[in-house]
């Protein structure tokens, strides 16, 4: 398998504007691609943001680096040192001296600027230029806020930045739901917590009452389906993210639901239902009108669907080894389309459409892994000693996952990978965690 490759080709991609700062030229020839081959990552300039009043000192530099933080830790961009910088960035205004930036290698500049109000609101500023072709990239934005979602603010301007310079959508506005576990191994305690996509601003959304697994974001990001084991078996509940409370989804009677995922309408829901000891997926609808949609001796599981809802990848042993396979929604005829050597499990669609996430087990290793929808060109990202559970960022660029660790002392901790297979890293979450689910950008 091929490594990526990051080149600049004549082309400019504009993002969408919130809000305007005084139009500018529109044209540049600045954009990363990922393709196969070596990695370069794209020289850039980020001077601190400029403070407009000394009360707004603080906050502009740590909005710079978190701005920073997300570009560099794509692993397309290469930030350059501030010692490097031939004068310093002292205004914010709309033409900047090439000159300065060239003979530094800078390909791309950002600069900004950031105020306080009278009420204590943020507004964040900010300019992309195209140093190589002395011409800013579309125009200036400015987003505001409150203090307290000043990150929030900081991930707007990475996004912006980043859609503009790869043609893609962002990921840094977002959120992940996962399990926080504590605890020795034999005796985990397991509860749910969100957290932005770095691992920043976490927060507990249930207690250690219960065991909980495998949480799953609505599709407008307000609602988290998840597994409790609190009763002493499997029960799927729906948690309302603004308030906090949580209702039991009605499921056939005598079963035990889990796998649950959300259909791209935010209304059906699939899972998986063990009655008298076999499993098989269900669709709920609005109104609690259940389906279902397999009829297997076999263990049916981990259905997802396909972005426009039309199809469900899942999981299933009916080959005699857990395989991947694909059906319509409403059921009926399935294709296998994995037939590598080795046991794959909990399949995921891209939000692109165009791939399918999973996990892989062959000859005493996990993997996280791609393919097409077909099954065709399949790809391994990882490999350690248990890597499982993908779940994709909003764009489709980025998997996050479990990796444990081996041994008695074992631990859980989430990683992401670009679906290139580069940039492997840890995502710093305070303890241990597992089970991620990526949210949609957030409102």
């Amino acid at each position: 398998m091929g490594l990526p490759r990051v080149f600049r080709v004549i082309a400019l991609a504009l993002a969408a504007t919130p809000i305007a700062l005084p139009a500018m030229a529109q044209d540049g020839p600045l954009r990363i691609e990922i393709t196969e081959g070596v990695v370069e990552p794209l020289p850039i300039a980020i001077p601190t943001f400029v403070a407009e009043g000394p009360e707004a000192a603080e906050w502009a530099e740590r909005i710079t680096q978190v701005v920073a933080d997300d570009l560099v830790g794509t692993g397309l961009f290469r930030r350059i040192s501030s010692d490097a910088f031939i004068a310093p960035v002292t205004e914010f205004t709309p033409t900047v001296d090439y000159v300065n930036w060239k003979a530094i290698n800078a390909q791309a500049l950002v600069t900004g600027a950031v105020s306080v109000a009278s009420d204590g609101s943020l507004t964040v500023k900010f300019r992309l230029f195209d140093v190589f072709s002395d011409a800013p990239l579309g125009e200036g934005l400015q987003f505001q806020g409150g203090q307290d979602g000043w990150r929030r603010l900081a991930h707007k301007v990475s996004d912006a930045v980043y859609s503009r310079i790869t043609g893609e959508s962002g990921y840094f506005d977002s959120r992940v739901v996962f399990v926080s576990e504590s605890g020795p191994k034999n005796d985990r305690s397991k509860r749910l917590a969100v957290m932005d996509y770095d691992g920043a601003n976490m927060q507990f959304l249930t207690n250690a009452d219960g065991l909980t697994l495998a949480p799953r974001f609505s599709p407008e990001g307000d609602r988290i389906l998840y597994t409790s084991y609190e009763t002493g078996f499997p029960q799927i509940y729906q948690l309302d993210v603004g308030s906090v409370t949580r209702i039991p989804l009605p499921v056939p009677d005598g079963s035990m639901t889990f796998s649950p995922r959300y259909a791209p309408d935010g209304q059906s829901i699939v899972f998986s239902a063990a009655i008298n000891g076999n499993s098989d997926i269900y669709r709920l609808q609005p109104g609690g009108a259940l389906t279902q949609l397999t009829n297997a001796a076999s263990i049916e599981t981990a259905p997802s669907y396909s972005p426009d809802g039309s199809q469900i990848v899942f999981e299933s042993d009916r080959s005699g080894t857990p395989q991947l396979y694909v059906m319509p929604a409403s059921g009926g005829e399935a294709r296998r389309i994995s037939f590598g050597p080795g046991r794959y499990g909990t399949p995921v669609w891209s939000p692109r459409g165009d791939l399918i996430a999973f996990t892989k087990q062959n000859e005493g290793r996990f993997h996280i892994g791609v393919m097409r929808t077909d099954g065709s060109e399949e790809r391994l990202l990882t490999a350690s000693f248990l890597d499982e559970g993908p779940t994709w960022a909003p764009n489709g660029r980025v998997i996050m996952f479990t990796r444990e660790s081996a041994g008695a002392d074992g631990q859980p901790a989430l990683y992401s990978v670009d679906v290139s297979g580069r940039n492997l890293k840890r995502v710093d979450v305070d303890g241990m965690a597992s089970d991620p689910a990526w949210s949609p950008l957030l409102r």
